[in-house]
């Protein structure tokens, strides 16, 4: 048997609770017990009746107070996720020629989508290597695209309107699938602010949401009011008109919209985006501390202004096997910590989205703290 197999860690030192993914990520108890409440006059209810479209109102009603969203703004919602977000964008927000930022996976699949679609031109695309960020960079294209917070390597990039693009004239879409909730932006700086809700709004898979500008809705509008042909499941004009009726084209995935709500809600209640910004920034920075201290580790974000605060990537040297050590925290009910497996490194991956609690941050590292003294 493999020792490492054998390791217990201390009760003491465990974290009341071992959820730690990048995504799907923890979804706290209170919202569970909340849903199972709900669940005879909520679930199995059309989408189209009252006790849904109220949830879908409190949903956008919650993140337009959450984001400080200027009037004009809408919130809107699909079925699917964000790579179903990125499909329907090249059918309506991209009108010809788009700008992407690519430096991890996930900015790498929209810029693909819009590399594939006949429709547009070749968009231009400027990458950097893993673990740093390109900037965007004033053009002719009418999109600009790029990732708040790279959930493949745990890199954030502040979100800024190329200099003296205006929104009339170019867009800025923001893949903010694991920043959403956990780091701030300016809403004069975006016009598109879409996401999934499985990771920061500690909730479930099947939906995207997206905070769209006047710009945006004029974008919108005037792409899907024209000949160009788009898949009823991928046109946002749909996706717009179900949702100023809060609903959506198809049966949603109820359970998500009501976790999404809840944890809105609940950061609301504690102070806003501030509060849940500075929560998670809490939580990093205890990651990010520990590793520049440690020994055998660091942060694998060299450049500190570059480093997320809702995800944290820590590499590890070789006398340390990152996988044996997520596989032994496993065993001891500690989750989900090993790092991205495209990326290919001896690297762990830690959220620390809103919902995480900073002691259970303490308490993971203090059980890594503890594994490695057996092992080294």
């Amino acid at each position: 048997m493999d020792p490492t197999s054998r390791i217990v860690i201390p009760d003491s030192l465990l974290p009341n609770d071992g959820r730690f993914g990048s995504g799907p990520s923890l979804v706290q108890q209170e919202a569970v017990n909340a849903l199972a409440n709900a669940a005879p006059r909520y679930l199995g209810t059309s989408h189209r009746q009252r006790p849904v479209k109220d949830m879908v109102i409190r949903l956008q009603e919650g993140l337009t107070q959450l984001f400080q969203l200027p009037p004009g703004w809408e919130i809107l919602l699909g079925n699917g996720g964000a790579t179903l977000f990125w499909d329907a964008a090249t059918f309506g927000l991209i009108e010809t020629k788009s700008q992407h930022l690519v430096f991890g996976e996930f900015s790498e699949k929209f810029a693909q989508a819009a590399v594939k679609a006949p429709h547009l031109g070749k968009p231009e695309i400027i990458k950097s290597d893993f673990g740093s960020a390109p900037l965007l960079e004033a053009s002719d294209v009418d999109l600009y695209a790029l990732t708040q917070n790279e959930t493949s390597t745990g890199v954030a990039v502040p979100l800024i309107r190329p200099k003296g693009i205006t929104a009339s004239e170019a867009l800025v879409a923001v893949d903010a699938t694991s920043a959403a909730g956990g780091m701030p932006w300016n809403p004069q700086e975006v016009d598109c602010y879409y996401f999934s809700p499985q990771k920061g709004f500690a909730s479930d898979g099947g939906l995207w949401i997206a905070a769209c500008s006047p710009a945006a809705i004029s974008r919108i509008e005037k792409l899907t009011s024209s000949d160009r042909w788009t898949p009823a499941a991928l046109d946002l004009g749909i996706a717009m008109d179900n949702s100023r009726k809060g609903q959506t084209y198809n049966t949603p995935a109820l359970s998500t919209i009501f976790l999404t709500v809840h944890q809105v809600e609940w950061m609301n209640e504690h102070g806003g985006l501030d509060w849940a910004t500075a929560r998670s920034q809490n939580s990093s920075s205890h990651l990010y501390q520990w590793a520049e201290k440690h020994e055998h580790a660091r942060p694998f974000v060299s450049e500190k202004h570059l480093r997320s605060p809702v995800v944290v990537t820590i590499d590890f040297d070789e006398v340390i096997d990152a996988d044996d050590l997520a596989g032994i925290c496993r065993a001891n009910g500690i989750l989900d910590i090993g790092g991205y497996r495209k990326l290919g490194r001896n690297q762990l991956r830690i959220a620390t989205f809103p919902a995480i609690n900073p002691d259970d941050i303490k308490a993971l590292t203090a059980s890594i703290d503890y594994i490695l003294d057996l092992l080294l």
